[in-house]
Parts: C-alpha cells; sequence; structure tokens
C-alpha cells in the first residue's frame, strides 16, 4: 500500500504559477512511477504529467506542455508538479497517482494505482 498526499494547491490569477506537492509513505518510493491528474467540474479526470521511478523520463499532456514540469525527489519522498503561465483552464482538482508501471500514463491497464485526495487550483481571469 502506497499513501499519497498532495499539497501545495490554491488560488491564483492567469499567468501566476503554483507549485504542487506530493509526499508518498509505505512503500519504497523509488520503485513507483509518479504521476498528475486533474478533474474540472463537469469533465472526467484528465492526465496531465507523469514521471518514472529514476526521473530519468517524463511526459505531458499537450494542454500543459512547456508550461509545467514534474520532477521528483526520492530522498523525500516527494513529486512535484512546477505549474507556469496558469490559465483559467487549468482550474481543477488536481491528484497524484503512484504506480509500479510507468505504462500506466502512456493508457496501459494497470491494476494498481495509488490516488491522493486531491487539491484544488483555481486560476482567475
Amino acid at each position: 500500500q502506497v499513501h499519497v498526499v498532495e499539497s501545495g494547491g490554491g488560488s491564483v490569477q492567469a499567468g501566476g504559477s503554483l507549485r504542487l506537492s506530493c509526499a508518498a509513505s509505505g512503500r519504497t518510493f523509488s520503485n513507483y512511477a509518479m504521476g498528475w491528474f486533474r478533474q474540472a467540474p463537469g469533465n472526467e479526470r484528465a492526465f496531465v504529467a507523469a514521471i518514472n521511478w529514476s526521473g530519468s523520463s517524463a511526459q505531458y499532456a499537450d494542454s500543459v506542455k512547456d508550461r509545467f514540469t514534474i520532477s521528483r525527489d526520492n530522498a523525500k519522498s516527494t513529486v512535484y508538479l512546477q505549474m507556469t503561465s496558469l490559465k483559467p483552464e487549468d482550474t481543477a482538482v488536481y491528484y497524484c497517482t503512484a504506480t509500479r508501471s510507468y505504462t500506466y500514463y502512456s493508457g496501459v491497464p494497470d491494476d494498481t494505482v495509488y490516488w491522493g485526495q486531491g487539491t484544488q487550483v483555481t486560476v482567475s481571469a
């Protein structure tokens, strides 16, 4: 079992920045790929970004590429999502995930994915 807890959400004006953090516990953090999803009201949950166990590979949704950066610190068992040039359409609840399979974030099903409770990000125009 892996327990993940998000933090760092809040309200910001368009063009601003926020950094989300996700602290993991329960298993060896460096064995897990980590990712972020988001869900806006009335929308399905959508992939945002993911990073492999070592941090050597990352992938992004087209909508956030060149604005968001995912990183991890295995010594702190924490993954980060640096968000810049925020837009009102980035408003959503952001969820952190952990899985042994990095390919999950490319669409390969995985039965064991751990989810956090989410953190709200609100971007005003």
